[in-house]
């Protein structure tokens, strides 16, 4: 299942950690200085969500992002009543 967001289309991203040694110049010493730097990746915050996607009601999976600027539609909660015969 690919990472993307099927609304934005937004997928993972590339980065790198650092990691630096010593003591900052601030605190009394000579300097930090960068030992390694490795490659890592920032994926996106997907969410499975229940939307309305062409007259249908359908999970997805969207980015938190898209959930907060308004771009998917929710479907209406259903009302269960319990039947008269039930009881």
């Amino acid at each position: 299942m690919a990472r993307r967001c099927e609304l934005t289309g937004k997928g993972p991203r590339k980065g790198s950690i650092i990691w630096r040694s010593g003591k900052p110049k601030k605190q009394g010493g000579i300097g930090t200085h960068v030992t390694a730097i490795t490659k890592r990746r920032f994926l996106p915050n997907l969410q499975r969500v229940k939307a309305v996607v062409d007259g249908e009601v359908r999970y997805v999976r969207v980015s938190t992002k898209a959930i907060k600027k308004g771009l998917i539609t929710k479907p209406p909660k259903r009302n269960r009543k319990p039947s008269a015969t039930q009881a």
